[in-house]
């Protein structure tokens, strides 16, 4: 399948499209490239123009960091993105996330549940906040261990802006490449390490239960394979 890569040539037939139909596209967004227009760079390209280019009308879902790679899905129609948005709501949607630490955490599966408050302070930092901060619940699995570093697996229970990012800081295993987060900068990777792998949801039309996963982008594969 076609990889995209951010760039001046960046355009809409290097978006790797996974599905389509009359109610939802799903793609695997690549790092680098927002889903909405950020405002301290509005001409700089971003998913839902790009894909309006080839779609009537796009509704967001659910959004990706910039600096995360991976599964997102749109609607097609006003009626789709009700439905969507009624199942991410209700947690019917199941997210899996593929992340490497800093550090090798000692458990083999956790579950965090850190409240959250977002968009603080002039970095727009996310933070744990016993008092004032939102309900937030993520549960992480191990999946292969480096001698300092692991690749584990996220569950985002909650949808809170950097949620992943703020609960593995939290645990005191940043994800690499995480500096908002307090891990140290590194040549492995030039973004945090964080790829939406896999979504599964129910059609908003025939409420059949769809899968879709996304294999490691080019810079995630070489820093797991670099940790050896």
């Amino acid at each position: 399948m076609l990889r995209a890569h951010l760039g001046c040539a960046l355009n809409i037939m290097k978006l790797n499209i996974l599905y389509s139909d009359s109610c939802i596209v799903v793609l695997d967004k690549p790092a680098g490239l927002s889903v909405l227009p950020e405002g301290w760079e509005p001409e700089a390209p971003y998913l839902v123009k790009m894909l309006e280019e080839q779609f009537p009308r796009i509704w967001v879902v659910h959004r990706l960091d910039k600096s995360t790679s991976g599964i997102v899905v749109f609607a097609l129609t006003a009626e789709s993105h009700r439905a969507l948005n009624i199942q991410f709501e209700k947690h019917e949607t199941d997210k899996i996330y593929h992340a490497i630490t800093f550090g090798n955490p000692p458990w083999e599966e956790k579950i965090t549940r850190f409240p959250l408050r977002v968009n603080v302070g002039h970095r727009h930092r996310t933070i744990v906040d016993d008092r004032s901060g939102l309900h937030s619940e993520t549960g992480f699995k191990v999946l292969e261990r480096r001698p300092a570093h692991a690749l584990v697996e996220a569950r985002p229970l909650t949808g809170r802006t950097h949620q992943i990012r703020v609960h593995a800081y939290a645990l005191g295993y940043p994800l690499l490449g995480d500096v908002l987060y307090s891990a140290p900068k590194t040549d492995l990777i030039a973004r945090p390490a964080l790829h939406a792998y896999a979504l599964s949801l129910n059609h908003p039309e025939s409420n059949e239960r769809i899968s879709f996963s996304a294999p490691y982008p080019d810079d995630l594969t070489i820093a797991l394979q670099s940790l050896k």
